[in-house]
């Protein structure tokens, strides 16, 4: 079964198309996903009236992700309709189509519609039903590790290269996505410069020499004299060509390795510059960048805390505290003006006002950051504090009464949250609901911060 386009809709259709259209365009949303259900289901090869129909199903679902039932978000009729689609594929995907129109962010139901779409051969439509889950669901490393190896299955490493770029985002010490960053991005860069994939690597080396080389520096667990070592001869490399994006690459994780933050910091942004624009780099340089600051803080702390009487150290520390600050608050504000809708970024942008002293500008941003599923949890519990800090306490109990409503394990989230409410409740004087708090802590964390010595002292 072929994918089709806007004009190879067959005729009877194309009326039904055109009213979808104009539905979603004066918003109409609910209209539209009926109609475009009923294009799709004549046509499941559409992928722009499915890309339409999801985005529509986005926008009437609020961009959040419905919490999973018992059985993982479609419960048992999700696999009622997976053995339904080995029989029947095509007649399965409006069947599918219906649950995901209740809840589109529905990762059981992506995988399976992506597993029938590989049955029709549908393979555009295929990727997009996992593209959904990434956007939905970019902790789920299951379903990523599945895209990133069918795009490698369809020849398509560079998109494989920043699947993979995400699964470490959210799994930093995921080996397999580490590894298949680094794979995916080397096939991408041989297919870039049309070498043939099946060519022996060591023919394409300068000479045997090169190849120890870069088989040297992917061994892990070097010394730090040995990282010294490597980092001295790939700067001789780099001196050579400072235009080469490998060795700014190399030479940028070598100085990570080091610690060197600040030399980190250049060269990542250097072989940004060379990459033209790669997404991974720039987040690397900024993490870098951040590392650098953060460690110049560290020292300049240490050393007021040395010499507590010179005045003058103390008064630089404080300045560049202020300045870390609104830096954070300018570098925040900055990525949510790139991208004002994602609930992530609001976070982050109310975090640094928060962290500034700014609780009023912070609380519009977490508001909007609890859209997020993910992220719901610890947005909650900063809103709760910035209400706290506002003297606002019956505003602050209730984000976090929200927050419990979430939570069912008692995990160090959950008790972070209750100690929190027991200090809350103990400010307004109201002891019994600050202990129960506590209790609950103590019941299964004797040694969680002060609540044995909070809850003991109750009974004396």
């Amino acid at each position: 079964m072929p994918e089709i386009t806007e004009k190879e809709l067959p005729p009877n259709l194309k009326p039904l198309w055109l009213k979808a259209i104009t539905a979603v365009q004066t918003a109409n949303l609910t209209y539209g996903v009926s109609l475009l259900q009923a294009v799709l289901k004549d046509a499941p090869g559409f992928l722009e009236g499915r890309k339409m129909l999801r985005k529509c199903e986005f926008q009437l679902a609020g961009n959040v992700k419905k919490k999973a039932g018992l059985f993982g978000g479609g419960g048992m009729g999700m696999m009622k309709l997976a053995s339904a689609a080995k029989k029947d594929p095509a007649g399965t995907v409006p069947l599918i189509e219906k649950e995901l129109e209740k809840d589109p962010f529905n990762d059981q139901a992506n995988d399976l519609l992506f597993d029938t779409f590989i049955r029709l051969d549908l393979f555009e439509s295929a990727a997009f039903a996992l593209e959904t889950v990434r956007k939905g669901s970019p902790e789920n490393a299951k379903l990523l590790h599945k895209l990133a190896e069918f795009y490698i299955s369809r020849e398509q490493p560079m998109l494989a290269s920043e699947v993979y770029n995400d699964i470490i985002k959210h799994h930093p010490t995921d080996g397999a996505a580490i590894r298949g960053s680094k794979d995916c991005s080397a096939r991408a860069s041989m297919q870039k410069q049309k070498w043939d994939e099946n060519a022996d690597m060591r023919s394409l080396m300068k000479n045997s020499a090169e190849n120890e080389e870069l088989e040297k520096a992917a061994r892990t667990g070097l010394t730090r004299e040995q990282l010294e070592e490597r980092r001295d001869k790939v700067i001789e490399k780099y001196n050579l060509d400072p235009n080469q994006l490998f060795t700014a690459k190399e030479l940028a994780g070598l100085y990570e390795q080091l610690e060197d933050w600040h030399n980190a910091h250049t060269f990542y942004s250097w072989a940004h510059t060379l990459s033209n624009g790669d997404v991974a780099l720039a987040t690397k340089a900024a993490a870098m960048k951040d590392r650098a600051l953060e460690s110049d803080m560290k020292n300049l702390e240490a050393a007021a805390a040395a010499d507590p009487e010179n005045a003058e150290l103390q008064a630089a520390l404080n300045a560049r505290k202020a300045d870390r600050l609104a830096e954070q608050v300018q570098d925040a504000q900055r990525r949510v003006d790139q991208n004002p809708t994602d609930p992530q970024l609001r976070f982050e942008l109310g975090s640094a006002l928060y962290n500034s002293g700014d609780h009023s500008a912070a609380i519009p941003h977490l508001q909007q950051a609890t859209r997020n599923p993910h992220i719901r949890t610890k947005v909650l519990l900063l809103l709760a504090r910035t209400f706290r800090a506002k003297g606002m306490m019956d505003l602050a109990i209730k984000q976090l009464s929200d927050a419990l409503a979430d939570l069912i394990a008692m995990d160090n989230t959950k008790k972070e949250v209750l100690y929190e409410k027991g200090l809350i409740h103990g400010e307004m004087g109201d002891k019994t609901s600050a202990l129960d708090c506590f209790k609950q802590i103590y019941e299964v964390d004797y040694g969680y911060r002060d609540v044995a010595t909070r809850v003991e002292s109750s009974y004396t």
